[in-house]
């Protein structure tokens, strides 16, 4: 598929990368991928390359974290039974798990509840309440979810529970009428970082409960490998505080992981240094896989189990959950993609919707974005349960298929997400007014351009400034993640020295140069771009989009290019 290149640097303020310079002593490239960041100051740049507790914002700056920590407080006291409750999927599994064994230390009366994707759906649901009731909880902490449960806490009140509300999703014009509301989008909320994950609010609940009670830090300091997890599967920006959080915490994984991620980690065999990519593409699906084809409290009763030894028992079943996912996955892949193939109207829509009653609920948002990646259209994928349509939605690049959706809200029974993934239900005969009236809007407010897959090149390079002090640097800049991708390099009319072939599964390996420095030459490996061996063969000049990685073999690192695109220059 075509891509779109954007090299960002071109447009970088010449006069911050010059300043950045003369400050640090860098070079150009580094310079500019500073100034990208919005680092164009000496403290900013020290607080990015240092991360450090001190760099933790005061949690009581959150609105409603004082009430809360007084309800607990009194709850504890009290011997108050508490439910942790939270969302099915990794971020509010890890919330659960992290909140719930730090409170346990404190009570003996908690237990933790996640909602059944199936029976219950998203969020704070009737079933949870009315088990607290008839379990004689009077409070509930709700993590990663209810920050427009309106009526959920309204009855709630009737049956004389408190909720504590911990949410990061941007709120609707009206706020539950919780005991506490922790979200820092809040419109009101003072909170300076507006972009915790489900299970950093968790977490800021904890700090704060025990600067209340003047415990040791370190106890919370404890679970940030859960909530650099979080971090990585939900996608939020690894910035700020999210950076000192995710710095920490995949720091923990690499040197004393909670049982449960090192049990998962053990049977994936990821025994070398962990990092954000390995959290989301190989430890939160595993996670994910519990609440999408089981039950989420699997994942949390892995999460917060203590003994190695069952831990691992616990984790060979995620593990197996997980293999029946990827076989419902790649099922219903190839069934839509057959859908799409015979269907003679799939090139001339702006949209890609698709209903079958069959399919299974935990996997359409999965097969939403494998279908981006062929069709590159916002996508909607539906499926049938408990009587209702329900389906999970995925944007391209720029997109805000939220907004789209909201405009279709009267056909919707609910809804809920944000600019580039969201959730809906409807009743089963507006689908297919849904269908067109979603492709009207969509085509009326998308641009061309945002339907052909965009690369975001932080700076053209050239392969003399690829130096072992600037890669040294480069990897200073981890963890990655939205808004701290990994720099991604352009570098224009490169040749392969003549040793260009196939190997393993049509994946491209070279070794480059160019004729500027011609002795000065870089292995490089482009997976699934064994098409492009010829143009190579041939002496082809080729412009080439990378990702500069350091490659083990036999005892010795070199330099490797990891080739993203390529193009005749």
């Amino acid at each position: 598929m075509e891509k779109r290149w954007t090299i960002v640097g071109e447009k970088t303020n010449k006069k911050d990368i010059l300043n950045i310079q003369e400050i640090l002593k860098v070079d150009k490239v580094i310079a500019t991928l500073l100034c990208q960041r919005g680092l164009t100051e000496y403290d900013q740049i020290k607080a990015f390359f240092r991360p450090d507790y001190t760099q933790l914002h005061d949690p009581f700056l959150m609105k409603g974290m004082s009430v809360a920590i007084e309800r607990i407080t009194k709850a504890i006291k009290n011997n108050e039974k508490i439910l942790i409750f939270g969302d099915y999927d990794v971020d509010g599994t890890t919330a659960v798990s992290l909140v719930y064994s730090f409170f346990k230390e404190h009570t003996k009366k908690i237990q933790y509840y996640i909602p059944d994707r199936y029976a219950e759906g998203y969020g704070i649901s009737i079933k949870s309440i009315d088990f607290a009731a008839e379990n004689n909880f009077s409070l509930i902490i709700a993590l990663d979810c209810g920050i427009k449960a309106i009526d959920k806490i309204d009855y709630a009140h009737l049956k004389n529970i408190d909720f504590i509300i911990c949410d990061h999703h941007l709120p609707g014009e009206t706020i539950p009428t919780a005991f506490a509301v922790l979200d820092p989008k809040q419109i009101d909320c003072p909170y300076p970082y507006k972009e915790l994950s489900g299970a950093g609010i968790g977490f800021k609940l904890i700090e704060a409960y025990s600067i209340a009670h003047k415990l040791d830090l370190n106890k919370c300091y404890h679970f940030l490998d859960l909530v650099a997890t979080s971090i990585a599967a939900d996608i939020v920006p690894i910035t700020g505080e999210n950076r000192v959080l995710a710095y920490y915490g995949v720091e923990k994984i690499n040197s004393n992981p909670c049982p449960g991620i090192k049990a998962l980690l053990n049977l994936n065999q990821l025994a070398k240094q962990i990092n954000i990519t390995n959290l989301v593409f190989v430890l939160g699906p595993r996670i994910n896989a519990a609440g999408r084809i089981k039950q989420g409290s699997a994942a949390v009763e892995l999460l917060v189990c203590e003994d190695e030894k069952t831990a691992t028992e616990l984790a060979v079943g995620i593990n197996d959950t997980n293999t029946q996912r990827k076989d419902l996955d790649l099922g219903t892949t190839t069934e839509a993609l057959l859908m799409l193939s015979s269907n003679p109207l799939t090139e001339f829509k702006k949209t890609t919707v698709l209903f079958n009653e069959n399919w299974h609920k935990g996997v359409v948002g999965i097969v939403a974005s494998r279908l981006i990646e062929r069709y590159y259209k916002p996508t909607i994928i539906l499926t049938q349960s408990d009587g209702k349509v329900t389906g999970s939605a995925r944007s391209v690049r720029e997109y805000d298929i939220y907004s789209a959706i909201e405009q279709c809200g009267s056909l919707l029974e609910q809804f809920g997400g944000h600019k580039f993934a969201a959730g809906l239900t409807m009743k089963k005969e507006n689908v297919s007014e849904f269908i067109d009236k979603f492709e009207s809007i969509v085509s009326s407010t998308i641009l061309e351009e945002q339907l052909i897959p965009q690369l975001i090149i932080d700076t053209e390079i050239e392969f003399h400034e690829i130096t072992p002090k600037m890669v040294r640097i480069l990897k200073q800049f981890a963890p990655h993640g939205p808004e701290n991708m990994t720099p991604l390099f352009c570098a224009k009319n490169v040749f392969d020295t003549g040793w260009a072939k196939i190997v393993g599964n049509n994946h491209l390996k070279l070794e480059l140069f160019q004729k500027s420095n011609p002795n000065l030459r870089f292995s490089a490996i482009g997976y699934d771009k064994g098409d492009y061996v010829n143009f190579f063969q041939k002496k082809t000049p080729m412009d080439i989009v990378f990702k500069i990685q350091e490659n083990e073999f036999n005892g010795k690192t070199s330099i490797q290019l990891l080739i993203e695109d390529l193009k005749v220059s």
